[in-house]
């Protein structure tokens, strides 16, 4: 804080915001691609460097020490926007998967997205210190098996599983999501005190 009570500035230009927009131009540029020429290797690589590229910018974050409250934003809203563009390629070049794909990205663009953000309440740095104020609601979420449950099960299971299984996970998924923000959302703000 300043003299006058102001935030700092924001740092943008740092390793992990670049590899946040190198991956969500890359992903959202093949997915458009795989969208418009029907490529389901065009869709593959839009999802790897979605996923790998999600990995390396909280390694770098991390390791680097330049983790903030802003990257941790824009890493969360690039992460839609990967989302949003493969799931419409995914839909486009399987449309069995529109249903659990709609239901999944109601999930994610909305209430995984609100419950990711509630970070902000705390003096947290992202989603992966929400263990400070509630393991619980850390585990469900932003542990790393969590993660992987949250995007990438239900995008394999919509394209290899049957539909009724594909769309039970999803709803599963979402029903968890509810939850988190529900118990979330009654946790008092401020300093974290660890809840169970």
């Amino acid at each position: 804080m300043t003299a006058l009570g102001l935030s700092p500035p924001v740092t943008l230009l740092n390793v992990p915001n670049v590899i946040t927009a190198v991956r969500t131009a890359s992903s959202v540029g093949l997915a458009v691609a795989a969208l418009t020429h029907r490529s389901a290797h065009l869709l593959v690589a839009a999802y790897l460097i979605y996923w790998i590229g999600d990995i390396l910018d909280g390694v770098a974050a991390r390791g680097l020490g330049q983790e903030t409250r802003t990257g941790a934003v824009f890493d969360i809203v690039a992460d839609r926007a990967c989302t949003s563009a493969c799931a419409a390629a995914l839909v486009v070049l399987r449309p069995a998967t529109a249903l659990p794909v709609a239901v999944f990205l109601v999930q994610f663009m909305v209430i995984d997205q609100l419950l990711s953000l509630m970070f902000l309440r705390w003096p947290l740095l992202s989603p992966n210190y929400f263990a400070c104020v509630d393991r619980r609601i850390y585990r469900w979420n932003w542990s790393p098996p969590a993660k992987a449950l949250n995007t990438a099960a239900v995008v394999i299971l919509a394209i290899f599983a049957p539909m009724a299984a594909a769309v039970t996970f999803a709803l599963g998924v979402a029903a968890v999501k509810v939850v988190s923000l529900v118990c979330a959302a009654k946790l008092p703000a401020g300093l974290p005190h660890t809840r169970p």
